[in-house]
């Protein structure tokens, strides 16, 4: 099923797939994928190579252009693109607190959502090639989660690609959810400290929000419980390149005055709850953490275990004595499911996960060192959500990859500059530099 029409400088189409819930099953249940294919209005009828997009994530539909933006611009010089819902977002059979009952109770969701992860996602881009090229291998584009992905892709079906690209998205090969976090919250803490570096205002700021947050009950208009904890969540701004500003601006009109004392002012909390809900991309908060996951080990909430072993982190603590509030990043805790109304429901789904212990591997160690597909990576040198040391040691176990190392974009440099850093790789790629 096709659906196209026009935009300026682009034609769209629409278009739908079946795929099998389970690939190990392929005349069991089914689900519907949704992909959006792009070409440039003066290649409408040219027989160009396809390019396909993996947004990051997980949990996260593939991003809605208007015209030529970003690095679709410069894929659009050579590729017709196509933009994929990955499973479970945007229009591809969402899982979310209204659907996900239809599989039954707790037990039965947890076991549904176990078949989001790269491998599924991989195998149902291999179903989708051979229906849209006709057998023909294409070039993958995966942004961070997207990354993750591509190395899956190379894994297990790398014959179905011409070339690989990888943008602040290089997983370790073996990392348990444990050690992603462990190294990540020295990362944020240096985010953290640079961004007070740069708005020391916002030390007071941030400490006066957060002493409110744990002496008042407040909840947002949409029903979610803003904690101390919620609050130090914002940190996850840090990681992308306006987010240190994005944060101050968030900060500097927290409080207005009223009747019965100072309050957080209405437009606060309507900004704050629009970064914090969840009801737009639940599958991000399900299966986070299981994206590290490869063997018998649960993951057992790891951000949440790990952070306690950086005590520096807990609010209470912080307003003890007179250091800065440390904001958290990019993780998703127990809590959430009880603070944030997109999630509740999915709480006991989201334990049973956690609790998992029979995970598949990712990737094949032993195919990436023999890799053939050309392949380039950008590896952010200080991103705040993927670990540059863990992607570097990845990048030395496949065979031939190109690695562009930079300190001059944050993660979501492919939104921010996306022409140059999708040049770039290509350039790479094709040995062109």
């Amino acid at each position: 099923m096709t659906d196209s029409y026009r935009q300026p400088g682009v034609v769209l189409t629409d278009r739908r797939f079946t795929v099998p819930l389970d690939h190990d099953d392929p005349a069991g249940e089914t689900i519907e994928l949704f992909a959006r294919e792009v070409v440039a209005s003066g290649g409408a009828d040219r027989d160009l190579p396809w390019l396909l997009y993996l947004q990051g994530g997980p949990g996260f539909g593939a991003d809605r252009f208007t015209g030529r933006r970003a690095w679709l611009d410069r894929a659009l010089d050579e590729y017709r693109v196509l933009l994929l819902d990955q499973r479970g977002t945007g229009h591809s059979t969402p899982a979310n607190r209204q659907t996900l009952p239809l599989r039954g109770g707790p037990a039965e969701q947890a076991a549904y959502l176990t078949q989001f992860r790269a491998d599924s996602i991989v195998r149902d881009c291999e179903l989708i090639r051979r229906e849209v090229t006709g057998g023909a291998p294409w070039t993958v584009l995966g942004q961070s989660f997207g990354g993750f992905c591509t190395v899956t892709y190379l894994s297990l079906a790398p014959e179905g690609l011409s070339t690989a690209l990888a943008t602040g998205g290089l997983p370790s090969l073996d990392a348990h959810a444990d050690d992603v976090y462990r190294a990540a919250y020295p990362r944020i803490e240096r985010k953290v400290a640079a961004h007070y570096a740069r708005y020391p205002q916002d030390v007071e700021r941030a400490r006066r929000i957060a002493e409110h947050l744990l002496t008042k009950d407040v909840v947002l208009p949409n029903g979610h419980r803003l904690t101390a904890e919620a609050f130090q969540s914002l940190g996850a701004l840090l990681g992308t390149g306006d987010g240190t500003h994005r944060l101050h601006h968030l900060l500097e009109g927290a409080f207005v005055r009223t009747p019965s004392g100072p309050a957080l002012s209405d437009a606060f909390r309507e900004n704050v709850q629009a970064q914090l809900s969840y009801a737009g991309h639940p599958l991000y908060a399900l299966v986070h953490e299981a994206i590290y996951a490869q063997d018998e080990r649960p993951t057992a909430w790891a951000a949440e275990r790990v952070r306690a072993e950086f005590p520096q982190f807990d609010a209470a603590e912080a307003l003890a004595g007179d250091g800065p509030l440390l904001f958290t990043g990019e993780s998703v805790h127990p809590w959430m499911f009880d603070c944030d109304p997109a999630l509740r429901p999915l709480r006991e789904a989201a334990d049973l996960l956690a609790a998992r212990t029979d995970w598949r591997p990712l990737y094949d160690p032993a195919r990436l060192a023999a890799n053939e597909v050309p392949v380039a990576a950008a590896v952010y040198h200080d991103d705040m959500y993927v670990d540059a040391a863990h992607s570097l040691a990845t990048a030395r176990t496949i065979r031939g990859l190109r690695t562009w190392v930079t300190d001059e974009f944050e993660h979501d440099a492919l939104r921010t500059d996306g022409p140059r850093v999708l040049d770039r790789l290509l350039s790479l790629a094709r040995n062109e530099l």
